[in-house]
């Protein structure tokens, strides 16, 4: 009975202190809540409207008509129209678009093979094009993408021809861009970089100022003529080098044991790991004023690890999403260095072609600072 009545006011004193702990009872509440809207309303495997370019070298209404069909599908969505196959080429390569559709200056022969184009009658089967009518070229880095625009390639043209078409040959030809095998490891070890950095970056520091706070050290750095900007920057150094060596073993190890391509610029990679890295270890000394043990700082970890790793277009593709899941991706600095790594690795892009993602890292980072050295000042008042 005594043991009864003392493990009933342990369990009460729990209560009343889990209840003087907003911040627990915050992330309670909100870390389930998040998740089931994630997973219910964010998360979409179905990959619609993917953005697309088209170069049209026929110039004819016959294609402008054949846009407007592949519109209809809801697949892709034509963003941007290009001149030639080489800008096409490098849009794709700096992801403006996840692929081009290249029609053929002989696109209406190529149709007109198969009788006449749009006075066929209903009831004709004698459509023998030995050619596709058009090419895909697609950034096949992405799977799910690229599966997605693959399902175009026999993609039936009844409704401009009138006609049923020849299964033995393709509507589109297919060009797979970076991955043509559609290895999905090729797809993933990159973006394990950012994953596992937001994950490590931001806890380590996270804790910083929490630990030294616990073990009694802050009225130690009150007293000091450190600056609150000098103790933020002599806090994340340490760890960016660790954030370097996680970089350089997850890709040198991806490319060791599943033979994962590495085909950009050492030194883009390095720029973009930096500002990654740097933008991870502001927002962990964000986290760090904010918390007021090092339990909260883990459990304020976990509620942006989990969007990263949701949101970002690590697991699931970014097009699939809705748009207010798109515009909280944006805010994630995941999103972007996930964009830039796997241009960099895979695509061999250029930082002037990842620009954007590259200002919103370095925004990210300096903003940051200035919010964890300004939390800072105030809890040293």
């Amino acid at each position: 009975m005594n043991s009864l009545s003392r493990i009933s006011a342990i369990f009460f004193k729990e209560l009343r202190q889990l209840r003087r702990d907003r911040m627990t009872f915050a992330m309670v509440v909100m870390i389930p809540l998040v998740q089931l809207i994630l997973f219910g309303y964010a998360i979409n495997t179905n990959v619609r409207d993917v953005p697309v370019g088209i170069v049209d070298q026929s110039g004819s209404a016959v294609g402008r008509v054949l846009e407007q069909v592949i519109r209809a599908t809801q697949v892709v969505k034509f963003t941007h129209r290009y001149d030639t196959l080489e800008e096409a080429q490098r849009a794709v390569a700096a992801q403006e678009v996840r692929a081009a559709l290249i029609l053929p200056s002989d696109l209406v022969q190529r149709l007109a093979r198969s009788g006449s184009v749009g006075l066929a009658t209903p009831n004709s089967t004698n459509w023998t094009t030995s050619r596709p009518v058009g090419q895909w070229i697609v950034d096949g880095s992405d799977t799910m993408v690229a599966s997605a625009v693959k399902s175009l390639r026999n993609m039936p043209l009844t409704e401009l021809l009138r006609q049923a078409p020849n299964r033995s040959v393709p509507t589109f030809e297919m060009a797979l861009f970076y991955n043509p095998e559609q290895r999905t490891v090729v797809n993933i070890v990159p973006g394990l970089v950012p994953v596992i950095l937001t994950m490590t970056m931001i806890m380590f520091t996270a804790a910083a100022i929490v630990r030294e706070s616990e073990r009694g050290n802050m009225e130690m750095l009150i007293n000091t003529p450190v600056k609150s900007t000098e103790l933020m920057l002599g806090k994340i150094i340490p760890y960016i080098f660790i954030g370097l060596v996680q970089t350089a073993i997850i890709l040198g190890l991806g490319y060791l044991i599943f033979n994962v391509p590495f085909n950009g610029s050492m030194l883009a990679l390095l720029a973009a790991t930096l500002l990654f890295i740097g933008a991870s270890l502001t927002l962990g000394l964000v986290f760090s004023t904010l918390a007021t043990s090092q339990l909260q700082a883990m459990q304020m970890t976990v509620f942006v690890l989990m969007p990263s790793i949701l949101l970002s277009g690590f697991m699931f593709p970014f097009e699939g999403m809705p748009l207010p899941a798109q515009y909280i991706a944006e805010i994630l600095p995941a999103t972007h260095f996930l964009r830039m790594i796997r241009g960099i690795a895979l695509r061999d892009a250029l930082l002037v072609d990842l620009q954007y993602d590259a200002i919103c890292l370095a925004v990210f980072m300096v903003l940051g600072l200035i919010a964890a050295s300004l939390r800072f000042k105030k809890r040293l008042d």
